[in-house]
């Protein structure tokens, strides 16, 4: 800062991303000296997710582990909080901080939004008689800030917050709190139309620690880079709390070392959780959550489009191949390919020629005979009041193309000529009586199916 030496630097960042998910950012500690000997621990960092899906309220809440020996006094100074990103939210009265301001313009940058942020001190042993949470009064200053890349260009801010010492930092029974909301930490996934309305939209929503890849935020880092305070081996996580678990779907959570569970104390709702390995120093740990909900009739969309779409399939099966044998059927009909022109007449049935029928002769033809001649096996019609009498009746079809146009192999069919023979024969103790033979001619636009 301009009056005071710069203290302990917190910085932190997260960002979501669906379609092209930025870097992740979050926070890294730095002292006001070189070569801290204390530690950060625990760290929880925090965001409430709603169905409204709009700026989300995250707290960071932390302590500072002294080592063994050390008086907490030694350590006394403020922190910062280094943000990579605006910060929102519920502010508290009181000016802002000229030595907030002063610190970045000297470094070439330009001040967007300055004010105070919410700033408590959170008792782990609360009970009835005992005020959970205690405002630190005058909340903790910050100043949003960017670089300008040009005539009409700006980088985007990064939040610088200052947080004052209080003895509570360094007290086991307190954790302090900064709270702040981000206008940008879910990010809607990129999606057609169609799929949006059948599946609904999708969001992602990325939450780190340890990375300061952001244009605002690296200058920062790099000047203090030797004041790096470490992560202490207490249990530091980020969790993320999903309201309206009900109506919520996760799609994919990673690293698949992260955590799903209920929470414990709020009804509905869904916890991720990702605990910090100190072990990987600046290495960005990335909890990232890619998730949908759904209200109303898009509760019911995948398993109804899903039904719809089985119903359509079985039932369309049926209907496509009924208009396919009638659409086949119609050019079989009307159109011929091959290298004689016309198609051959199609036969059912026993045709029995006119040759067959003169060989025939009445009072002198046996049974045996005509069933040689004609075949051997006509329809028999007794009459029982002549039973020496019988009549065998042969029945044939003959259907004849009537060619209408050719173009090479293939030849048009204008219509369909139908005759019908049939034949009946009166036989008289297995002699031949009576022949009658009669012929209808019919015309059809296309063959009857077989």
């Amino acid at each position: 800062m301009v009056t005071r030496s710069f203290p302990l630097l917190l910085t932190a960042a997260l960002l979501a991303g669906l379609a092209a998910p930025g870097p992740a950012r979050a926070q890294v500690f730095l002292a006001s000296r070189a070569n801290p000997e204390f530690a950060v621990g625990p760290v929880s960092i925090r965001a409430d997710v709603t169905p409204q899906l709009g700026p989300v309220d995250v707290r960071v809440l932390w302590g500072l582990v002294v080592p063994v020996g050390k008086s907490p006094a030694a350590i006394e100074q403020d922190l910062y909080l280094l943000w990579p990103g605006p910060v929102d939210g519920d502010t508290v009265p009181g000016p802002p901080d000229a030595g907030l301001a002063a610190y970045v313009r000297e470094r070439g940058f330009t001040v967007v939004r300055e004010g105070r942020l919410p700033f408590n001190a959170r008792h782990l042993y609360g009970g009835r008689d005992r005020q959970r949470t205690e405002p630190i009064p005058g909340g903790a200053p910050f100043v949003s800030y960017a670089r300008e890349a040009g005539t009409l260009e700006r980088s985007p801010a990064a939040t610088l917050i200052r947080i004052p010492w209080t003895p509570l930092l360094v007290n086991r029974t307190y954790l302090v709190e900064l709270r702040m909301r981000l206008p940008r930490l879910v990010q809607e996934r990129r999606a057609s139309t169609l799929e949006n309305f059948i599946w609904g939209r999708r969001y992602s929503l990325r939450l780190s620690f340890s990375d300061v890849r952001t244009r605002a935020a690296f200058p920062v880092y790099l000047e203090r880079r030797d004041r790096v305070v470490h992560l202490a081996e207490d249990p530091s996580q980020l969790v993320v709390a999903f309201a309206s678990s009900d109506h919520l779907k996760i799609y994919e959570v990673t690293p698949t070392t992260s955590r799903r569970q209920p929470s414990e104390v709020r009804a509905h709702t869904e916890m991720v959780s990702l605990y910090l390995d100190p072990s990987e120093g600046l290495r960005p740990q990335v909890l990232s959550i890619q998730f949908g909900y759904f209200t109303g009739w898009t509760s019911w969309a995948p398993v109804m489009f899903a039904a719809i779409f089985f119903l359509l399939g079985n039932l369309a099966g049926p209907l496509v191949t009924m208009v396919i044998r009638r659409v086949s059927s119609r050019l079989a009909g009307r159109i011929h390919f091959g290298r004689r022109g016309a198609p051959a007449p199609r036969q059912t049935g026993t045709l029995i020629p006119r040759e067959t029928l003169a060989r025939i002769e009445p009072g002198v033809t046996t049974r045996e005979e005509l069933l040689r001649l004609c075949g051997p096996q006509p329809e028999e019609h007794e009459h029982l009041a002549a039973p020496d009498r019988l009549v065998l009746v042969y029945r044939g079809r003959r259907v004849a193309p009537q060619r209408r146009r050719g173009f090479g192999w293939v030849t048009t069919v204008g219509s369909w000529e139908v005759e019908h023979h049939e034949v009946e024969i009166t036989l008289e103790r297995d002699i031949v009586r009576d022949v009658q033979a009669r012929v209808r001619r019919t015309y059809l636009a296309q063959p009857e199916p077989s």
